[in-house]
């Protein structure tokens, strides 16, 4: 295998059960292979995506002063703006050569949450940037959605299991720059090797490569889909949840060639996370003599901040 399997999430959307069906069939085995996939099809437009773009970049660019100001302290980075090196990868000391963005859940009135969520943090020099950051937003939620509807029957669970949980979740979209390199790294790259902590993460096709997957023997393989495909990942939280049936690939976002130094990498990824009341028990359905519970109970409130306290982001 030399690229990621690519799924159409149309044949999910018909009204065919057999292509239907053939979708559950293709992302669930690939999730349990290799925990990536592209898929094609999603709700996002192009013209969505050339305007987030362009919004990403005009921020980024911005003076080093006029985005620390929308660094907010006390929130563990998980609204507005997270400055260079700020975050690591578990278990490693360097900071990732990147800066970051967190647009976050605006739940619905309805929404009966136990937890509340920090308000958005807005940019007054940049109009459309947070109206085009959650227009995005909404579409790689729905998208997610759908994708985890699959794998609820691929792992024998009711279609809309996940649906109550994930609807008004914790969700993260995250526009990242890495920007040129200037000097020998010392040991850091622009994202070190990590999993990721959500259940699902869908990827905006990155303005250049980077992204590697490591593969059940030990090696790196470069994840290129293509132009207009998103690539999705499991996270922990789902491999806890199905009991490491479906797999939290390790991967990372390595250095460009020295010739290519001067290059800056944006990328944008779309963490999906539960209500923080959901239980990340075992499912029964995962567990059997094969495959004995693996893990102890935990909420998704209290996991993710035991990994953000791992990679910095809130401190002890």
């Amino acid at each position: 295998m030399n690229n990621i399997p690519c799924v159409d999430l149309a044949d999910f959307l018909s009204d065919d059960p057999v292509r239907k069906q053939k979708f559950v069939q293709e992302i669930g085995t690939a999730y349990e292979e290799i925990g990536f996939v592209s898929l094609k099809n999603h709700f996002l437009s192009d013209d969505l995506v050339t305007r987030l773009y362009t919004e990403v970049k005009s921020f980024f660019a911005l003076p080093t002063e006029t985005k620390k100001k929308y660094e907010i302290e006390g929130l563990g980075g998980q609204r507005g703006y997270v400055s260079f090196g700020k975050e690591h990868a578990k278990g490693k000391k360097e900071g990732d050569l990147k800066e970051f963005w967190h647009f976050g859940q605006e739940p619905s009135k309805d929404a009966n949450l136990t937890d509340s969520y920090p308000s958005n943090v807005m940019v007054s020099e940049l109009p459309e940037f947070n109206a085009t950051g959650m227009e995005t937003y909404r579409m790689l939620e729905k998208t997610a959605i759908y994708v985890l509807r699959a794998l609820a029957l691929y792992i024998g669970m009711e279609e809309n299991y996940f649906d109550h949980w994930v609807s008004n979740g914790n969700s993260i979209l995250r526009p990242i720059h890495y920007p040129p390199i200037t000097e020998e790294p010392k040991g850091a790259v622009r994202a070190g090797a990590h999993g990721d902590i959500n259940l699902i993460t869908l990827l905006m096709g990155a303005s250049t490569g980077g992204l590697q997957v490591l593969r059940k023997d030990g090696v790196w393989m470069d994840a290129i889909p293509k132009e207009d495909e998103l690539v999705i990942n499991v996270g922990d939280m789902l491999e806890r949840h199905t009991n490491n049936k479906l797999r939290s690939t390790i991967h990372r976002v390595v250095n460009p060639p020295k010739d290519q130094w001067n290059t800056p990498r944006y990328s944008i990824p779309f963490f999906m996370h539960p209500r923080s009341d959901m239980k990340l028990n075992c499912l029964e359905v995962c567990v059997d003599k094969e495959h004995p519970k693996a893990y102890e109970d935990i909420t998704a409130g209290d996991f993710l901040h035991q990994r953000l306290v791992e990679i910095g982001l809130i401190k002890k």
